[in-house]
């Protein structure tokens, strides 16, 4: 597992990527970045209990805090200003699909998915067209699994992690500002050539909407495999999953697959309503409806960064929200 956004656009603010984790950096890595950069900048860590809830304080809080922040532990933190960064796909969207309750073999979500070797020899569905479920699948057939399919509901966009040396995220930041009609037409065109053709290996070709798509939150798929995987028939894009029956998965166009397991890479939300759905600071499918240094107007000292999919790259984003905010939080 490595980022698809190069060392240079994933830094956060006061400390950069160490050029010893390479251009593309590894999961691991991106663990010991953030360790050091809380030893670089002495971050106080709480670690080990989760957030539960934020509520408001009542007057003569000690300092002017307006927040307390509630712990699993049953403790609580006072604040003048909280920073709510729990991520764009926090909870998982688990399937309903009927008959799922009958479905005799593994189902397994993405967000437990941790390699392929245990289901070598065994055949595998996966679930959902995103970067997740593309690279499950690439990664389940290197891994041995005897049969995977991919369950395709809307044709993703695919383009190259890199063209001709620069990254795709360099076509992200330049664009992400422009008119979506007039990004959707030149992107359009542009995938003529930029787009793998997969419709004789049963992926239809994706619709003339690629910003679009992304201002919806579905960023396109970066390509670290399934393209050559799909082309040798390593992964075999089947239809969208109507329901189970059994030993069965029952597919859009009617035909019927008996998979060992059953991936589900659907999708995330935020999840923020348990934290801060009682302050009516969230709108259209549970996000925010303030963002980085934009003040709320009805709960003055609460920050929100991370609730966007920007085609620009996250990491990149959120570093420079991140500046926005603390300098927003330095005025008051």
């Amino acid at each position: 597992m490595h980022l698809h956004t190069p060392r240079g656009w994933s830094h956060l603010p006061g400390y950069r990527i160490p050029r010893r984790f390479g251009r593309w950096v590894a999961r691991a890595d991106v663990v010991r970045y953030l360790e050091e950069y809380a030893d670089h900048h002495r971050v106080r860590l709480r670690l080990g209990t989760p957030v539960e809830r934020v509520e408001r304080v009542g007057a003569g809080a000690p300092d002017g805090a307006r927040w307390t922040v509630r712990l699993g532990d049953g403790s609580s933190v006072a604040a003048r200003h909280v920073v709510v960064a729990t991520g764009y796909n926090h909870t998982p969207v688990e399937p309903s699909w009927p008959g799922l309750d009958t479905f005799t073999g593994e189902l397994v979500l993405a967000r437990d998915y941790r390699t392929g070797r245990p289901w070598a020899g065994r055949d595998v569905l996966v679930v959902g067209t995103g970067n997740t479920g593309t690279e499950i699948a690439t990664d389940l057939a290197e891994q041995g699994a005897t049969r995977v399919w991919l369950a395709v509901r809307t044709p993703p966009h695919i383009l190259s992690r890199t063209r001709f040396g620069v990254p795709a995220q360099a076509t992200g930041i330049a664009v992400r500002r422009l008119p979506p009609k007039v990004v959707d037409r030149v992107a359009g065109v542009l995938a003529v050539v930029q787009e793998p053709d997969l419709s004789e290996h049963g992926m239809p070709r994706a619709g003339r909407d690629l910003y679009s798509r992304v201002l919806d939150g579905r960023i396109p798929v970066q390509d670290v495999g399934v393209v050559a995987a799909i082309r040798a028939g390593r992964v075999e894009p089947v239809a969208a999953v109507e329901s189970l029956d059994g030993g069965e998965v029952v597919l859009a166009d009617g035909t019927r697959v008996s998979p060992d397991v059953v991936v589900v890479a659907t999708g995330y939300r935020a999840g923020l309503e348990p934290l801060v759905g009682h302050l009516d600071v969230l709108g259209e499918r549970g996000l925010p409806v303030t963002h980085g240094a934009e003040p709320s107007p009805t709960a003055p000292g609460l920050w929100f960064t991370g609730y966007t999919n920007p085609i620009s790259g996250m990491l990149r984003e959120l570093a420079i929200d991140a500046q926005k905010i603390a300098r927003a939080v330095t005025r008051t």
